[in-house]
């Protein structure tokens, strides 16, 4: 029997976020706490949605933008 393992993550954990994004560990927990980037928690683990990343790019783009 084969696994297959997904190319794109389903979730990303937060250095996998920090790497993306570019930002310090404490910068990424920060934007959670404050509901910036959705993420959500599986037993302790931590867990971001690429969508949820993606999201958060967008509306920085848009912000900047106007």
């Amino acid at each position: 029997m084969r696994t297959v393992v997904p190319e794109t993550p389903e979730a990303f954990t937060v250095p996998e976020v920090m790497t993306a994004l570019r930002l310090s560990r404490s910068k990424v927990y920060d934007l959670i706490r404050s509901r910036q980037l959705a993420s959500f928690t599986v037993g302790r683990a931590r867990r971001v949605s690429p969508d949820s990343v993606r999201a958060f790019m967008q509306e920085r783009i848009e912000e900047n933008a106007a």
